[in-house]
């Protein structure tokens, strides 16, 4: 079995942390048999090389290896790339095609991204997974194919599992071995070796003098997040060596190449929902129906009591909690005024006591009372009020306001409304 020390050195990975060291020492222990691997980690930590590692050191190296980007072909045309097609299939296939599959039958093929399959093509993985079988687009006929499948992706795969965006049966034929490849700020260790390995090559291929960074400047690299991982770091270092010209990089020097928006400690994320929190359109629909239906309950209350009581001042006064709840709390505002001015037009004079005539004796008394006196019609109310203020003023507005309670400029408004 080839060392871990010799396998970094023949695929050039830069690292002596515990946890890459174990990654590699999988990939070596797994590469001699066909068991299917599933590589995670965040994008740029470098999870490409575990494949190359298992196909070369296993039975299997002397045939193909093919990486596929799945996140980067289209949903429409993935199952044709995949296991090819027949002619016909649809419009624009002039000709049969055969897939990866079948092209890397007797070798490896490395499915990176793996988490963005669609869900149908993940159903004819699956199949493949478990009996090697698959069946081109447009065609009947069942073919066989032997590779060894090696996958790769940086999505949560239990979060999409829990979401229905990837199978769980297929999850677990793809990670019989799950090697997880670490983030680069969790391999400190790694960090300055790797940027001088970087600044090396680029000084090599750009031709000028090797970069080398301060103490302080070494402490800003091992400081920062790097959520880019090796990727981002690698592209960093070729930006400072070809942009500057000092060579000797202070750490002043290298905070400019460091994004400011990316926080250096990890940041703190509250996944607990509120009770205020909703999950769908339709509970946000269901709440706003359900205030609006408390609304109408309070208006309704509110009514009633003017309608029993008469009088504008007591209502007012035993229902300021509620006139504030529908209103809002803008008691010193003018719209808040207008609003009392308009329930005081609305108010509906009782008959006097003394003119009431009830029969206790008959409990159906109040359908009686109701038959003998006159409209309730709030509106009609209202015009026959502001008619007979204004007869007894001969017009005047702004007595008639007076008398009714109202500002003369609500009395005008409701003028041009009756059209009197």
């Amino acid at each position: 079995m080839e060392s871990i020390q010799a396998t970094k050195q023949r695929f050039g990975i830069i690292g002596n942390s515990p946890s890459l060291n174990r990654a590699i020492e999988k990939a070596i222990q797994v590469a001699p048999t066909d068991i299917s691997v599933l590589v995670t980690g965040e994008s740029g930590v470098g999870k490409e090389s575990i494949p190359k590692i298992i196909h070369s050191l296993s039975h299997r190296k002397h045939g193909k290896y093919i990486a596929v980007n799945c996140g980067a072909i289209p949903e429409g045309t993935i199952d044709s790339e995949l296991f090819g097609h027949e002619k016909g299939a649809f419009t624009g296939a002039t000709q049969t095609r055969s897939g990866y599959f079948e092209v890397a039958d007797g070798g490896t093929i490395f499915l990176d991204e793996v988490g963005e399959l669609p869900l149908t093509t993940q159903v004819r993985l699956l199949r493949v997974l478990e009996n090697g079988e698959f069946i081109k687009v447009g065609s009947s006929k069942v073919q066989k194919t032997n590779v060894r499948i090696v996958a790769a992706t940086n999505v949560q795969m239990f979060e999409a599992i829990k979401n229905e965006k990837f199978r769980e049966d297929l999850y677990y034929r793809l990670s019989t071995i799950d090697i997880h490849l670490p983030p680069l700020r969790d391999r400190q260790e790694d960090i300055h070796l790797l940027f001088r390995k970087f600044a090396s090559d680029f000084a090599l291929k750009y031709k000028m003098p090797t970069i080398k960074l301060t103490d302080d400047a070494v402490n800003i690299l091992l400081k920062f997040r790097w959520s880019g991982n090796i990727r981002q770091l690698r592209n960093v270092a070729e930006q400072v060596s070809v942009l500057e010209q000092n060579r000797t990089i202070t750490a002043d020097t290298l905070r400019h190449y460091l994004p400011s928006g990316s926080p250096s400690l990890p940041a703190v994320v509250n996944n607990t929902k509120s009770e205020s929190d909703f999950s769908s359109e339709r509970e946000i629909l269901y709440k706003v129906l359900f205030d609006m239906k408390a609304d109408l309950n309070d208006l309704k209350k509110l009514t009633m009591e003017l309608m029993k009581a008469g009088n504008t001042k007591d209502v007012q006064k035993s229902n300021e909690g509620l006139i504030d709840k529908i209103y809002g709390n803008t008691q010193d505002t003018e719209d808040y005024e207008e609003a009392l001015e308009d329930l005081q037009i609305l108010a509906i004079p009782q008959k006097p006591k003394e003119e009431e005539t009830v029969v206790t004796t008959d409990k159906y008394h109040f359908a009686e009372e109701i038959e003998e006196e006159e409209t309730l019609s709030l509106h009609d109310k209202e015009l026959e009020l502001i008619k007979k203020s204004l007869e007894r003023h001969n017009g005047k507005r702004k007595l008639a306001a007076e008398e009714l309670g109202i500002s003369e400029r609500t009395l005008y408004r409701k003028i041009k409304q009756f059209d009197l």
